[in-house]
């Protein structure tokens, strides 16, 4: 096999035009993450077994189960039952609820190595649960588990090619059906493969400077 660069410059503007619907898929995927796995552990940490226990049962569910088949299942199964989305709302909400179950142990993990005495001082001091938690055990909790958040944004990254399953033109889809037409394969998905390690390393980058950032803020 001979690298043909005429026909890798012709496939790469339709690659990073997917590019930007993978990056836009895993940005918002890992948006519904962030905030879904925060109710989620908090939900876990209620003291009310009616909450904690279903949802923590749901979530170990999703989190044992492959995500691919949560994607089948998100586009084949629930338009039977009436819920229809389009494939790319469909791909980001699967990302999404799939990767807050593992975003809420990391938001658990957080918030168990805050000590209790701060609750209590808090309590002591009159503040309301909800200050307490915002201002008070939040500032504390999320600064440590940064770098694990961002390894999630980099997986989820990485695991947007299996939205290609439900038809969402991304990287490997487009890389695909390029490959398909003409039998050159591997132009695309070296292309694609070099895009994923690029902006795989620009994220890491940028994860890095925000934990560098937050640290430096803590010791101020």
């Amino acid at each position: 096999m001979i690298w043909d660069w005429d026909y890798a410059l012709e496939v790469l503007p339709k690659l990073l035009d997917a590019l930007i619907v993978t990056v836009q898929a895993a940005l918002v995927g890992f948006v519904i993450a962030l905030v879904l796995g925060m109710l989620i552990a908090l939900a876990r940490r209620s003291g009310r077994l009616w909450l904690s226990v279903p949802v923590g049962a749901l979530a170990e569910f999703i989190r044992s189960t492959p995500l691919l088949v949560q994607l089948y299942f998100l586009f084949f199964v629930l338009p039977g039952f009436g819920i229809q989305t389009s494939p790319f709302i469909t791909g980001v909400i699967g990302l999404g609820v799939h990767y807050a179950t593992y975003t809420a142990e990391v938001y658990r993990a957080g918030l168990d190595a805050v000590p209790r005495g701060q609750w209590e001082a808090a309590w002591a001091l009159d503040f309301s649960p909800l200050h307490t938690f915002r201002s008070i055990i939040l500032p504390q909790a999320l600064p440590p588990v940064v770098p694990v958040l961002g390894n999630y944004l980099i997986a989820i990254f990485k695991d947007t090619p299996l939205l290609s399953a439900i038809t969402v033109l991304e990287m490997m889809q487009v890389a695909k059906i390029e490959g398909s037409e003409t039998f050159q394969y591997l132009e695309p998905l070296t292309i694609v493969g070099l895009l994923f390690l690029i902006v795989s390393l620009i994220s890491a980058v940028l994860i890095g400077r925000l934990e560098n950032h937050l640290g430096v803020l803590r010791r101020i």
